[in-house]
């Protein structure tokens, strides 16, 4: 199993671009596969250059309603015809922002019927290598990050409870791989949501952890952070993580979590 960042807040060489998004491209025995697809169009310009055909895609999973990681499908079903694309069944839903003003974040909304679009409730098992799940439990506090991002629905807005997030788990000779897009539930939420399913935990997880803030990170914050970090050792996983887990959180796992915490780039390339 070869896993490919191709696209994300930073790049690990200056022929890659970077922005705030996330694509993640993975080759197995039977499949060629996205999860989300980042902002722009900026997944074709970074495939192009790290000689990653995106004609053979065969799958791709969105993990959530936010245009960080959905903005680059139009873009995609441009240049693949063949691809099934999953998405959970509230992610076409109407998504913001709001600081000084509510900002749309949702996905675009000219792909909402496209006939490759394929709506996905609790999960779906699609075969022996792939299955999404859902339908993720709150056991722990969810990231305090969230408080800012609210769904409209009937013209009001709402707190976002993030039913639209879904995860993907790889299977592939044994080794289990969990991909997760900005873990809105909270890693530890996802983490023992997946227990609770699988009956162990994964070899390796992915995901950004959405830690990062636009103010100052308070001691009970960081603290937090710490705890987090802290109960992630438990499972015996390896954990890579970027984009919206925020470069002071990193660092404070680090410190706590040292080899069972990596943080990936526009470019770089992991093999299981």
């Amino acid at each position: 199993m070869k896993i490919v960042t191709l696209v994300e807040n930073t790049a690990s060489c200056g022929t890659l671009g970077a922005e705030h998004g996330l694509c993640l491209y993975a080759e197995t025995r039977k499949h060629r596969l996205l999860m989300d697809t980042g902002a722009s169009d900026l997944l074709l310009r970074n495939a192009a250059v790290l000689n990653v055909d995106l004609t053979k895609v065969d799958t791709v999973v969105l993990s959530h309603g936010h245009n960080d990681h959905g903005g680059g499908l139009p873009f995609f079903l441009k240049i693949n015809g063949r691809a099934q694309v999953y998405v959970q069944k509230s992610a076409f839903d109407s998504y913001y922002s709001i600081h000084e003003k509510p900002v749309f974040i949702g996905l675009p909304g000219e792909v909402s019927g496209n006939p490759r679009i394929v709506t996905v409730n609790d999960g779906r098992h699609i075969d022996e290598e792939l299955e999404i799940f859902s339908g993720i439990g709150v056991y722990e506090p969810v990231p305090s990050a969230n408080r800012t991002l609210l769904v409209m629905r009937n013209g009001v807005f709402l707190q976002d409870d993030f039913r639209h997030e879904q995860c993907l788990v790889i299977n592939e000779d044994g080794r289990r791989v969990l991909l997760s897009g900005c873990a809105h539930h909270g890693i530890l939420n996802i983490m023992r949501e997946y227990v609770k399913r699988f009956g162990s935990a994964p070899d390796a997880v992915i995901s950004g952890f959405h830690l990062r803030k636009k103010t100052a990170y308070t001691d009970a914050d960081l603290a937090e952070i710490r705890n987090i970090a802290e109960k992630l050792l438990d499972y015996g996983t390896v954990f890579y993580t970027c984009h919206c887990t925020g470069d002071e959180p990193f660092d404070v796992m680090k410190s706590v979590m040292d080899d069972r915490l990596f943080r990936i780039r526009s470019g770089d390339i992991l093999n299981f």
